[in-house]
């Protein structure tokens, strides 16, 4: 139970000031831990949240403010400086070495070694206590963390943390790749850490986890405090929505499905497999109709989108589009005619992080800017930028590198890059992963709008609830298996958990 008392508050952040070139990242930011709660941290992307906790992890020093821990003014000025006064930080994506064991893992960069001998008897011991202390003691310390699902390379980074006698641990987006029995444990984890006295920042853009798991709730918008030390249980969904973006957002998908607007399928799936990782499917998706697959992470459906797109080479079966037969693994050959897939880890798989946002837009349609052997640069930027400001992008700057954008302008970004293809089918894998309340309203008005121009949407999401609410028919996928195929309307979402358990089982 967290406790009001001024004495239990650990961490202090005052009037934090953080700048980059031509932009003030934060602006005056106030933030207060108290010892043994989980505060979360809301915010739209671009709101600051990233910084201010590379703030306090010690990956950026502030340039005005004041930081207090247990009382006592501090300078946190490496990771290393936060490390030792007990602050960790888990960021979306893991920083844990596959090839390494779980035990290497856990002491990684302070090894518990005498002139230069590692202990690994003591290594492994040590290890093992701090899985146990998580409720996870069936993780072996000598197993190679390649080895492990998302969910359990995350406790073994919180093993990490605790390993430095971490009294606060950061959480950055920790269920952006785990299913709901994954998430489940891992809210038993982070309750399991409260009781023993741990705080926990959480980061997450899906409130009804905020729900689930908050103490209290600080808002950023814009570089600044919103609003701080807010209740859980005594604020609506809706003040934190408009804390958020300073209005109203309303999650209703982009409006009710339209279906498709033609009978003729443009995309038909014919045993499609890829042997070892799904078995044979088969479907149509419509013109204007959108497709879901629902299941659980790691069940084959983001591999089914691969196979579909030529990412990965499928083993057997046909895809066509207006029946033209596509090549098995031809990424070139499904982008002439008309496929477009925004992945799920758009940063290392679907965007050139180091190119301005122009060059990401056009980069599926350089042959249309050609001239020769040259690129029409001028050409390129006004395509872009037409559809960064039909998307709102923000900042609308397509002049700047793409990394300088949040998440959810990336993942606009991405989409752009389809509409200036005028791609005919459109593949999306987890398309707000990652993104806030304002510009995930916008995804899915967006989605909804290309479906009503005629676009076949096939649609990846591991919200059940977003599958539903933005799919017209829906694939219910279990172990690599399709084990339902029906209309969107006649399934609930625990419909959809019973036959992902049953499939699983079977």
């Amino acid at each position: 139970m967290v406790t009001t008392d001024q004495d239990s508050r650990l961490l202090r952040m005052s009037g934090i000031v953080k700048h980059f070139p031509g932009a003030a990242a934060l602006d005056g930011v106030d933030l207060d831990i108290r010892a043994g709660e989980v505060h979360c941290l809301l915010g739209q992307n671009g709101a600051g949240k990233s910084t201010l906790i590379k703030v306090l992890a010690g990956v950026h020093q502030p340039d005005a403010g004041a930081i207090r821990w247990n009382g006592e003014e501090v300078t946190i000025s490496s990771t290393m400086d936060a490390l030792k006064l007990g602050i960790a930080a888990m960021y979306q994506e893991l920083d844990v070495v596959d090839g390494l064991t779980v035990a290497e893992n856990i002491f990684l960069g302070h090894e518990l070694a005498t002139t230069g001998v590692l202990h690994r008897k003591r290594t492994t011991e040590h290890a093992a206590q701090l899985l146990a202390r998580l409720g996870h003691p069936e993780i072996s310390p000598h197993r190679e963390v390649g080895q492990l699902p998302a969910a359990g390379k995350q406790v073994v980074s919180m093993a990490r943390a605790l390993s430095y006698q971490a009294q606060l641990i950061i959480m950055d987006e920790p269920s952006a790749v785990l299913d709901p029995e994954e998430v489940d444990n891992l809210f038993r984890v982070v309750r399991s850490l409260t009781e023993q006295g741990v705080a926990v920042i959480y980061i997450s853009h899906r409130l009804e986890e905020i729900r689930r798991i908050g103490d209290r709730i600080t808002v950023l918008k814009d570089g600044r405090t919103a609003a701080t030390g807010l209740e859980v249980g005594q604020t609506p969904t809706s003040e934190l929505i408009s804390l958020m973006t300073g209005r109203e957002v309303v999650t209703d998908f982009g409006g009710a499905p339209s279906g498709p607007t033609a009978e003729e399928p443009v995309l038909e799936v014919e045993d499609l497999a890829v042997q070892g990782v799904f078995d044979p499917v088969s479907f149509t998706v419509r013109p204007g109709e959108v497709v879901g697959l629902a299941g659980l992470v790691g069940a084959g459906r983001s591999e089914i989108l691969e196979a579909l797109y030529g990412a990965r080479r499928r083993t057997s079966g046909t895809v066509k589009i207006h029946g033209r037969v596509l090549r098995a693994g031809s990424v070139t050959d499904a982008v002439n005619h008309g496929m477009g897939l925004a992945p799920e880890e758009r940063k290392s798989q679907g965007l050139l992080l180091d190119q301005p946002i122009y060059r990401n837009i056009t980069l599926s349609t350089f042959a249309r800017f050609a001239r020769g052997l040259l690129l029409n640069e001028r050409a390129e930027r006004q395509a872009a930028r037409q559809k960064a400001e039909a998307l709102q992008l923000s900042p609308p700057d397509v002049d700047r590198q793409i990394r300088t954008l949040s998440g959810g302008n990336q993942q606009k970004a991405m989409l752009a890059r389809w509409l200036v293809h005028g791609c005919e089918v459109l593949l999306l894998d987890e398309p707000t992963r990652g993104v806030d309340v304002g510009a995930r309203a916008d995804i899915y008005t967006l989605i909804r709008d290309l479906a009503r121009q005629g676009t076949a949407v096939l649609l990846v999401s591991s919200e059940i609830e977003e599958v539903l609410g933005l799919a017209d028919r829906v694939l219910v996928v279990a172990d690599g298996a399709v084990v339902h195929q029906g209309p969107a309307a006649e399934i609930d979402e625990h419909r959809v958990l019973d036959l992902v358990m049953e499939g699983s089982a079977a």
